[in-house]
């Protein structure tokens, strides 16, 4: 499974730790250093909408108008740390967050 996110973000680091210590192979991908790309962002927004817009994110409030209004795609692909994460792909699914929901998914 591959976890998308920041390696600065609580969130991210929380999933990484908890999957890991759950005996889960995590490759962790970060996206400001690796952006994962902009067929990686559209399957993003196709699965999860404008949820996988973080629009309370610092990045997200320095945002003029603009860019707020590009495609939520192209958005992410300029700017990768307004993305919600996690991000995690495991087989086909891809979760976004680290709820209740998710960790019931990937976490039996």
């Amino acid at each position: 499974m591959k976890l998308y996110g920041l390696k600065t973000c609580d969130a991210c680091r929380a999933a990484r730790k908890a999957l890991t210590g759950a005996g889960q192979v995590v490759e962790f991908v970060d996206v400001r250093e690796n952006p994962p790309g902009a067929e990686f962002y559209s399957l993003l927004v196709e699965t999860h909408g404008d949820a996988a817009l973080n629009k309370r994110s610092k990045t997200w409030a320095g945002l003029d108008e603009a860019e707020r209004a590009l495609p939520p795609a192209e958005l992410l692909a300029r700017h990768p740390a307004v993305m919600k994460r996690p991000v995690i792909a495991a087989g086909d699914a891809l979760h976004l967050g680290w709820t209740d929901e998710v960790r019931a998914a990937l976490m039996p």
